[in-house]
């Protein structure tokens, strides 16, 4: 398992198309979005976590992509011939995904502090980086069912989409407040909205909410189900 979550970790980290997508243009983003738009501190905080769950979402979803590249080159197949179990297999892919997330969380969260002069506690950027680190979970495993059920090209349709709705919806790139009555009361159940109070109420000070952590752990369920059963029904197909 871990010579598996080793080399994956290798090819994921020297693709040039995952450096830019999951950690440059994150912190674009958020530089653009913090200085055309309100220079209120608290703004910048807000927007710098958002971002940076924002960038942990793309990274975490771009796993599904790599999986769906394997199969296409027949890793999978390989893979199967292994004492690996398909939860084995489901799990490292897992690990490899919640490693290669770090990246956009540090580099959007060291924009913030040495570009845009955020100001924390020394325990309040590591809690940030640390529950923002542990709730990408959930999006690594939407993304790994992605790759495991459709076909490569559609898996990057899928995945941004998946993206692009999410981050918008879960208010990643603006205030959810800006949302009508009942889209803040949709966006109240999207794992992406609570996946960033996670980092959210650390900087204002506070604990994480139960509801943030009971949404979450609901959605890993559901997503890891999905994952698994994405996995076995390629069995006799690649």
């Amino acid at each position: 398992m871990l010579a598996y979550v080793r080399l994956e970790i290798r090819r994921t980290l020297r693709d040039t198309g995952f450096v830019i997508g999951g950690v440059v243009m994150p912190v674009l983003m958020y530089l653009l979005f913090t200085n055309l738009g309100d220079d209120e501190r608290g703004w910048r905080t807000a927007a710098m976590v958002g971002m940076a769950a924002y960038g942990a979402v793309g990274s975490a979803l771009n796993t599904g992509g790599a999986v769906a590249e394997d199969r296409a080159v027949g890793w999978l197949r390989q893979l199967r011939v292994t004492p690996m179990t398909p939860r084995g297999v489901v799990t490292g892919r897992t690990l490899t995904g919640v490693v290669t997330v770090l990246p956009a969380i540090v580099a959007v969260l060291a924009a913030g502090g040495l570009v845009d002069g955020v100001r924390l506690a020394a325990w309040q950027w590591a809690a940030i980086a640390l529950l923002l680190w542990l709730g990408s979970v959930p999006f690594t495993l939407l993304g790994l069912g992605n790759g495991y059920r459709l076909t490569g090209p559609s898996t990057g349709v899928v995945n941004m989409m998946c993206n692009l709705g999410l981050a918008v919806l879960g208010g990643l790139w603006f205030p959810v407040s800006l949302f009508p009555g009942w889209l803040r009361r949709l966006s109240a159940y999207t794992p992406t909205h609570r996946f960033a109070q996670l980092g959210t109420a650390v900087s204002e000070g506070r604990a994480p909410g139960a509801g943030a952590i009971i949404v979450l752990a609901a959605w890993l369920v559901l997503f890891g189900a999905y994952a698994v059963l994405s996995y076995r029904r390629r069995a006799g197909t690649v």
